[in-house]
């Protein structure tokens, strides 16, 4: 069969160029051989760097039902439904709850344009990965 001789050259291959590496590179972070970190590497980056590195494709909503996903819950039974304990949980600057958790005041910083806003009602909240992305 011919994909053996491949194969082994491709492990002979592999095997040369471990062996080469210098006895003092052993403490280096490993790296696989298609340039991808390690599992549990830590990598020092910008959210900016990161989130430019990140893959855009275009989206696919087969099998996708909205009706399946609950809009805006109270999971811990507080009176606040999830998009206030979002912009709760978000603000740089805590916002005042009040009755039925009506939020006044409070700071939220978008590094994503680099906008500080001071109004709630100016905030969407979103999946940061899209729920159709979810399935």
């Amino acid at each position: 069969m011919r994909v053996r001789p491949v194969l082994s050259a491709a492990v002979a291959a592999a095997a040369a160029m471990v062996l080469a590496v210098p006895a003092h590179a052993a403490a280096a972070p490993a790296t696989s051989l298609d340039g991808h970190r390690a599992a549990g590497e830590v990598v020092a980056t910008t959210l900016y760097d990161a989130v430019d590195a990140l893959p855009v494709a275009d989206e696919d909503r087969t099998g996708y039902v909205r009706t399946a996903f609950r809009h805006w819950i109270d999971a811990d039974k507080d009176g606040c439904d999830t998009r206030r304990e979002v912009l709760k949980a978000e603000a740089v600057e805590a916002p005042m709850v009040g009755p039925n958790c009506t939020l006044t005041g409070g700071m939220w910083f978008s590094p994503y344009d680099d906008v500080v806003l001071q109004d709630a009602k100016l905030l969407d909240v979103d999946h940061v990965v899209s729920a159709p992305a979810t399935r």
